[in-house]
């Protein structure tokens, strides 16, 4: 039967000795275990994925540093327990406080720790596995030493496995062994957590001994949460690397990003909304199908939803990866707004403006003004610029055959005038 503590509360280490994994911080010579060794230490921030080790330092430092140590989840805890955490440190002495998910909590709840941890009542240890740069406020962040937790590797997630079977009681008693890894390794997805939870979950099921296989570990998991958080960094970094792969020209990596964003439930609308934004911004002039098509699909999806929309998606994705590259439509907007931002409203030609009143053609509004239709070629040099303006190239066509169409019919009409 399986255990009432779950199996990676049983094995945690409780010493760094004992620790797998981050050797980038607590290796031979590097900065955390120098920081404990030399029994001093800063109140920290620990940022990285689920399942890596932050709680797991946290209480190594706690026993190293024979601090009474206590452990709150901002999901839950509140101002009133932070207060009563620092009245007891005041009290009683310095108390190593954890506060997990520590993006949890608001700017006001994080600014009541700030006397605390200034004071040396409490050393404050916090994990996030969102970007402390934008989660946590400044003044705390000014006061903690930011550590970046990596995702587990594959030797480590093997390490800590070996480690479990070794020396769990449990485990030892329903003869464990790994037969096959691959799927073991696939679904913990790099968290140890999660990998000890399938070695129990595997045990559990099976009569002794266990042998654990990949097809035992697919059947436990039956179906495998997808690591895509929403409303997290996760999402961020999830589509970032899917608009950076189609403007990379890239197919099979952006419908891989497009499949991890499908698989965790994002709002397709989101996704063809941002297809629709490359579509302008990375290929333009260079393919105006690909806004046409972009578009299109927003349209599709809405009308027939999911999951016949992935389909869409990927027909777009595939396409906007596969097309001519060129923002230079989206340079120009940004030189121009610059301009603009520099200059103020500078004054339009007399010749261009709008003169529907008898005394506005009086004092030359729109006098001189050529109307192209009526030149050869539907095509008249004149002026169209500020005259603070003149001649200043906004847009600068892209080396791709539609682009370098423009350029020659821009180049052929007004010569050197813009550079062109």
């Amino acid at each position: 039967m399986m255990q009432n503590i779950p199996l990676a509360e049983r094995v945690r280490p409780k010493i760094l000795d004992e620790y797998i994994g981050q050797e980038h911080l607590v290796g031979a010579g590097a900065p955390l275990r120098k920081l404990l060794e030399n029994g001093h230490m800063p109140s920290i921030l620990f940022w990285g994925p689920p399942g890596v080790g932050k709680t797991t330092l946290a209480r190594i430092i706690g026993e190293t540093l024979r601090l009474p140590y206590v452990q709150l989840s901002a999901i839950s805890a509140g101002v009133n327990d932070v207060r009563k955490i620092i009245a007891d440190a005041k009290e009683q002495g310095k108390i190593l406080l954890f506060l997990d998910e520590i993006h949890r909590f608001n700017k006001s709840q994080q600014d009541a720790l700030l006397g605390a941890v200034e004071a040396g009542f409490i050393l404050l240890i916090g994990a996030t596995t969102e970007n402390p740069s934008f989660e946590v406020n400044n003044a705390l962040l000014s006061r903690s030493q930011v550590y970046i937790l990596k995702e587990l590797t594959k030797q480590n997630l093997l390490d800590m496995a070996k480690n479990a079977i070794a020396n769990d009681d449990y485990l030892k008693s329903k003869e464990v062994s790994i037969g096959e890894e691959s799927a073991l390794l696939q679904y913990s997805g790099g968290d140890g957590r999660k990998l000890l939870n399938i070695i129990e979950m595997v045990a559990s099921q099976q009569s002794t001994p266990v042998k654990i296989t990949d097809e035992l570990v697919k059947h436990a998991i039956q179906n495998p949460a997808i690591v895509y958080d929403k409303a997290g960094e996760e999402h961020y970094n999830v589509i970032s690397a899917f608009i950076k792969s189609m403007r990379g020209s890239d197919p099979n990596a952006a419908v891989y990003y497009l499949a991890r964003m499908i698989a965790g439930g994002e709002n397709p609308e989101f996704i063809a909304r941002r297809m629709l934004i490359l579509a302008s911004e990375d290929i333009g002039n260079a393919n105006p199908t690909a806004l046409v098509l972009a578009t299109n699909t927003l349209t599709a999806i809405q009308s027939i939803g999911m999951p016949e929309g992935r389909i869409i998606l990927s027909q777009c994705a595939i396409y906007l990866a596969c097309s001519a590259k060129s923002n230079a439509s989206y340079m120009a907007i940004e030189q121009a707004l610059a301009i603009v931002q520099k200059t103020g409203a500078q004054s339009v030609p007399l010749h261009l403006r709008n003169a529907p009143t008898k005394l506005m053609k009086e004092i030359n509004y729109g006098k001189d003004y050529e109307y192209a239709h009526a030149h050869v070629g539907n095509f008249v040099e004149q002026e169209f610029l500020p005259d603070t303006l003149k001649s200043t190239q906004f847009y600068n066509p892209g080396t791709n055959p539609r682009e370098n169409e423009m350029r020659e019919f821009l180049k052929k009409r007004w010569k050197e005038k813009y550079g062109y």
